[in-house]
């Protein structure tokens, strides 16, 4: 029964799913937390902040008004993601494939037979045929 469920754990669908589990609700606190107290203020180094707190280049529009494009919000989702896959991949991922890989290791080498083909075996049948009617 636990063999069982065992197997079932260590199944690539069920980590893979546990994964993402983790990516989507786990580390969203840390994260948003990271972004907002390190790497928001990292990228407002490079770009001046409009009255919104948003960041980015500004351009004028048709009616005259400062259009803000917050690419720091962008940049800093993004650089948030690769945080998240990076600690996801050493905390989860490797161990799991590296986990794999002893398993395997420990599971004796299957050695493949190989079946005789049509021809060899009718080649055996007619060699016995001859030696069964020479006996006689």
């Amino acid at each position: 029964m636990f063999k069982g469920f065992r197997d079932f754990i260590a199944q690539g669908n069920v980590i893979d799913l546990a994964v993402a589990v983790v990516i989507g609700s786990a580390f969203t606190a840390i994260v948003n937390a990271v972004v907002a107290s390190v790497i928001t203020p990292l990228v407002g180094l490079f770009f001046e902040a409009d009255a919104t707190g948003e960041f980015g280049p500004k351009l004028t529009n048709i009616y005259g008004h400062e259009v803000t494009f917050p690419l720091g919000d962008l940049l800093s989702a993004v650089i948030a993601f690769l945080a998240v896959a990076l600690v996801v991949y050493f905390v989860f991922v490797l161990p799991m494939n590296k986990w794999k890989e002893r398993q395997t290791a420990r599971q004796p080498a299957v050695v493949e037979v190989i079946a005789p083909t049509e021809t060899e075996l009718l080649v055996e049948i007619r060699d016995l045929l001859r030696e069964n009617s020479s006996a006689r």
